[in-house]
């Protein structure tokens, strides 16, 4: 029997490399004859590039930049194993996680570390990028990123209006004739599973900015910044972002990638699908094994294991999710091509036991679920 093993990582656990190994374990001591095939997999969030890195052979590299309120921080970026092709997570220079709960202030944030990342991977000779969007702690509009790029934004007097999306209210002028050339020479996707437009009652600030520390008044404010800065982008580059779906991921960072560097948005799943070649592994397996930490009805909107059954479905084969956690919608999944979804806790235990034993458990449920699929499997031959 083929089997394709394609699961996200089990967050605070497990990397998704880690996750195909132990259900790889657990697959091999009720089947050892099986052929196994483990394609890491993630959806465009935490995760992603350590799973492109994984799938493809290629390499992490360690880089200085600044941190959401300007200090600098050790991140990095990965390159896949084309040598040419970067992927950047902007949660490692700009994320909510590099600043303490009491600094959380998305007027002050700033996403130029994430542009300072892109800069040094042009230097590595990086002309194709991959950029995953999740965990932002920033609301502006990828100004940073711009400044850190070469552009120069301006207030009406010709001095710099400085970081954070307080300060956008004071932009009067964009000037992009210092901005990198290499950029020109560069391809540009992003990775984005969310619709909100740039601005508006389901945009970026509305939706994302209390997560930052935005308080209501923040939020009427960095709205109207946002608006403004769009309305001086649609001026300089003829590109209405306003209301485009997509572009309010990452305090609208989306957005100012889109205007100014010509990027397409993509979800994270087939972002990840079409580098990792999951479809042609999966269109010669027998059954294919996915999982995450969490599945529930929030899974059938486009999160990993219901972009893998996708895949499946379309070439007739059986999925299993193994889940660290199964909640409540998941019928939905069926409809998706999933055949069963399976908890990984054997017995009554607390989040913190069952985090600290996700690799056992996870081979075992691998092991009891191969041995019931394996019976049936004969039992129709």
């Amino acid at each position: 029997m083929k089997i394709v093993i394609a699961p996200d990582s089990f967050k605070g656990s497990l990397s998704a490399k880690e996750a195909g190994q132990a259900i790889e374990h657990g697959i091999k001591r009720a089947l050892p004859e099986s052929m196994t095939k483990i394609i890491p997999m993630a959806d465009g969030g935490e995760g992603t590039m350590e799973c492109l890195i994984d799938a493809t052979g290629g390499r992490f590299v360690e880089a200085v930049v600044k941190n959401p309120l300007n200090r600098e921080i050790k991140s990095g970026f990965g390159i896949l194993g084309d040598g040419i092709t970067c992927v950047i997570e902007m949660a490692m220079s700009s994320g909510l996680y590099l600043i303490e709960k009491h600094e959380r202030n998305p007027l002050l944030t700033t996403t130029y570390g994430f542009g300072q990342l892109i800069l040094k991977a042009l230097d590595h000779g990086c002309r194709q990028f991959i950029l995953g969007l999740g965990g932002s702690a920033t609301n502006d509009g990828g100004a940073g990123m711009l400044q850190a790029l070469g552009a120069e934004l301006l207030d009406d007097e010709g001095n710099s209006i400085g970081f954070g999306g307080g300060n956008l209210g004071r932009l009067a002028a964009i000037r992009m004739d210092r901005m990198d050339p290499r950029l020109a020479e560069s391809s540009f996707v992003l990775a984005c599973d969310v619709d909100n437009p740039f601005v508006g009652p389901t945009g970026a600030t509305a939706v994302f900015g209390p997560q930052k520390g935005a308080t209501p008044e923040m939020l009427r404010e960095l709205d109207d910044h946002l608006r403004h800065f769009a309305d001086l982008i649609e001026q300089a580059r003829g590109i209405r972002i306003h209301d485009v779906p997509g572009t309010g991921a990452a305090g609208g960072l989306s957005g100012g990638i889109v205007a100014f560097l010509n990027a397409k948005l993509e979800s994270g799943v087939s972002i990840v699908t079409r580098v990792t070649g999951l479809e042609d592994a999966v269109s010669k397996a027998d059954l294919v094994v996915t999982g995450e930490g969490q599945v529930d009805f929030q899974t059938a909107r486009g999160k990993t294991p219901c972009g893998v059954a996708h895949i499946a479905k379309k070439h007739g084969i059986p999925v299993l999710i193994l889940a660290g956690s199964v909640g409540s919608g998941i019928e939905s999944l069926y409809e998706h091509g999933v055949s069963a979804v399976i908890s990984i806790v054997n017995r009554p235990m607390t989040l913190d036991e069952a985090m600290a034993q996700t690799g056992p458990l996870l081979e075992q449920a691998a092991e009891q679920a191969i041995r019931i699929y394996s019976m049936k499997h004969k039992g129709e031959q």
